[in-house]
């Protein structure tokens, strides 16, 4: 693990502490963080507060995103694969993707590096909320 993934399982334990659902993000260019967020779908009552999505939108308007690894607690959904693909974010580092598959396929047809570090700090980050939140978190993907 390295600070930047260190720093997205914080924003992910900010959004439970927050009452939310655990997923961080972090944006990274030329190794300094440029945007972070986590997932605050419950806390705004926002169903596209998504994790990637907050951290895409605090790093503002930046004219390229080329040469920024994006790291996320949890695989990506569609939403923010799609928000990936969208702005040419080349290089994503997943947490995880055991609890989660997401739209990996999706990212890689579009060329999108992924690399997955099944990371037993997310999995059991995720494992945990979703035994104890089943309803929220199946709200979250879309699956009530």
């Amino acid at each position: 693990m390295n600070e930047f993934m260190e720093a997205a399982i914080a924003e992910a334990r900010a959004s439970l502490h927050e009452g939310g659902i655990p997923i961080g993000a972090v944006l990274v260019r030329n190794n300094t963080i440029i945007g972070r967020g986590h997932n605050q779908r419950v806390q705004r009552n926002d169903p596209l507060a998504h994790a990637e999505i907050e951290c895409i939108r605090n790093a503002g308007r930046i004219k390229t995103y080329t040469g920024t690894i994006l790291y996320t607690t949890l695989m990506p959904c569609y939403l923010c694969a799609g928000a990936i693909v969208q702005f040419g974010i080349e290089h994503i580092v997943v947490g995880e993707s055991r609890t989660y598959r997401g739209a990996e396929d999706f990212m890689k047809n579009f060329w999108v590096s992924i690399e997955d570090w099944d990371l037993d700090e997310c999995i059991s980050l995720m494992k945990d909320f979703i035994q104890k939140n089943p309803h929220l978190w199946n709200e979250d993907i879309g699956r009530l």
